[in-house]
């Protein structure tokens, strides 16, 4: 008879990472994996190799030593046109800044990728593309020039983008971070809906009030995993998420954050 484990899926496992540049070990014999539907959120005090992380084990980067299974591959053993088929078709990044294209509109920046991947037609690509910015809440702006949109509606559309080709995981650095708290928070509303409709969400950032949405906190220290905390599936309750920020709060500080 199947027990609960049966039902729980690695999707990411991560055994002896390294990363040196040069004379410089920034990650250090790193493990830890990864299940499906997964939210997990690193943290760490500058220089802890937070980013480097995320761009090893999203194949953006390749470490010295160590495994990275995804898929059933070692992706940091793939080469460069395999490496990129992987990102382009069962992975989806947001980064900080947008990175849209300025001389496309907010809908042909967000079906590009649908385009690239080719596994639908055109008029399926498209109807991914307006489910998402309805959902996203963009559509209005969905032929505009990406330059008279606001920040908030380009994360929004980066977000849309990121998740075109309906990836397997979605790897954020700094998401929300040239956002402003009401947007922030409107756009961690976003993802965490997408993490509970089944997409694994992996993010780097330094705000309290973003890793609290995680269900688990990876904490960085000289390139090591320090410490972990479980936090369990978020929930938008005001006493659930006041009881979250002081665990999340009272962990960070023994951390030295």
């Amino acid at each position: 008879m199947s027990n609960q484990e049966d039902y729980v899926k690695t999707i990411l496992k991560v055994n002896n990472l390294s990363k040196s540049f040069e004379d410089t070990k920034v990650l250090n014999n790193i493990d830890f994996n990864v299940n499906e539907g997964e939210f997990i959120a690193i943290m760490g005090q500058s220089g802890s190799g937070k980013s480097t992380l995320l761009y090893n084990i999203s194949g953006m980067d390749r470490p010295t030593a160590g495994t990275i299974m995804f898929g059933g591959n070692d992706i940091s053993k793939l080469n460069d046109e395999e490496i990129s088929d992987v990102r382009l078709k069962q992975m989806g990044f947001v980064f900080q800044h947008s990175y849209l294209l300025k001389n496309l509109s907010v809908r042909d920046n967000i079906i590009l990728p649908g385009f690239k991947a080719n596994p639908l037609s055109r008029e399926q690509i498209n109807q991914n593309a307006d489910n998402l910015m309805e959902k996203t809440g963009i559509s209005h702006v969905a032929n505009h020039d990406i330059k008279k949109v606001s920040g908030g509606q380009l994360q929004r559309a980066a977000i849309c983008r990121a998740l075109i080709n309906q990836p397997d995981i979605l790897f954020g650095d700094e998401p929300t971070g040239a956002l402003n708290s009401s947007t922030t928070k409107e756009i961690m509303d976003i993802i965490n809906s997408i993490n509970q409709e089944g997409t694994t969400v992996i993010i780097v950032t330094h705000d309290a009030k973003v890793a609290i949405r995680a269900s688990r906190v990876i904490y960085l220290m000289d390139g090591n995993i320090h410490s972990e905390l479980t936090l369990g599936q978020y929930e938008k309750d005001e006493k659930t998420i006041i009881s979250r920020e002081k665990v999340l709060s009272q962990w960070l500080e023994k951390q030295g954050f």
